[in-house]
């Protein structure tokens, strides 16, 4: 793939919309998704307004300070690719000390709401993953190593555990097997962006596993951690934290999930990696809504414990 001419593209002011793009929308969305639902599984009842309210707001401008840091730290490397190279810092549009101040600025009023409104527990664990996120993965992981997705995965799967304590105070097993889902769910999802993206992170100087090992043993690892997914997503009916509704849509959503893993290894088609990418989140948008649908329409018989 030929190398992007960002330097050739007239840079135009920044606008409101390109502090919007620095907080990575979509993902923000899909986090806030799963803290939301994390939430409302913490408890038989209704979770109270305000929590609802400012622990997702906290959570997400948080996220949106992390996701910014990353826009910052890699606008070197987002300007080497075609996904990314438009992005506000990589095109000169904001400078990187007002992205930087931006962060701060976000990020500490989301810490400030948590602490004040919520609690300081969903606080300081808000906190690790966005240090998680923005310092180790960021800074360090990406470029050190091709597991870097799979070892700093476990800063983006703490939403869930972030809604769960936001409303019980308290670390518990059920929200940590939410946040051990989207754990297992990363490498299989971000890989398949990787394989459809191989020639621009090697451009980018970027190890990712098709990178360093090839697209064969990628596809295979893909493979491998779907169906670690899928046995995964088993616990929490196995637990008796969710019932047969919730295990009927994990088991569907899984076997669309290895469709897709067995066609990007076996198949020839070349858009494979999008289409599985695309998949993916649609299978984790989909399984934490039938989570949600499984704990209002057959609650739990036994009494709810959270301790």
């Amino acid at each position: 793939m030929a190398k992007i001419d960002s330097d050739s593209l007239p840079v135009q002011p920044a606008t409101w919309r390109d502090y919007y793009q620095l907080c990575k929308p979509g993902v923000v969305a899909l986090m806030i998704l799963t803290s939301l639902i994390g939430m409302l599984l913490a408890t038989p009842g209704i979770v109270p307004l305000d929590i609802l309210i400012i622990g997702n707001l906290g959570i997400a401008l948080c996220a949106g300070s992390a996701a910014a840091i990353n826009h910052l730290v890699d606008r070197h490397v987002d300007q080497k690719m075609a996904r990314t190279f438009n992005r506000p810092v990589a095109r000169g549009r904001v400078e990187p000390m007002q992205a930087a101040f931006f962060a701060l600025v976000i990020g500490v009023l989301g810490m400030a709401l948590l602490i004040v409104f919520v609690n300081s527990l969903t606080a300081w664990l808000t906190l690790a993953s966005l240090l998680g996120y923005a310092v180790v993965y960021t800074l360090f992981l990406k470029r050190a190593t091709p597991q870097n997705i799979v070892i700093g995965g476990i800063a983006g799967a703490a939403p869930p555990l972030l809604g769960w304590t936001a409303v019980t105070g308290e670390i518990h097993g059920h929200g940590l097997l939410l946040v051990l889902i989207i754990f297992a769910w990363t490498p299989p999802h971000f890989w398949a962006l990787a394989v459809h993206r191989k020639d621009e992170y090697a451009n980018a100087d970027i190890p990712m596993l098709p990178v360093t090992h090839g697209v064969h043993y990628t596809k295979v690892h893909i493979l491998l951690y779907t169906l670690i997914l899928i046995a995964v997503t088993l616990l929490p009916f196995a637990t008796g934290m969710l019932n047969w509704l919730y295990l009927l849509g994990a088991v569907v959503l899984g076997a669309g999930f290895l469709y897709w893993a067995l066609v990007l290894l076996f198949g020839s088609q070349p858009n494979a990696g999008m289409d599985t990418f695309r998949y993916s989140i649609v299978y984790l948008m989909a399984l934490f809504v039938i989570m949600l649908l499984d704990h209002y329409l057959l609650p739990v018989t036994q009494p709810f414990d959270l301790g």
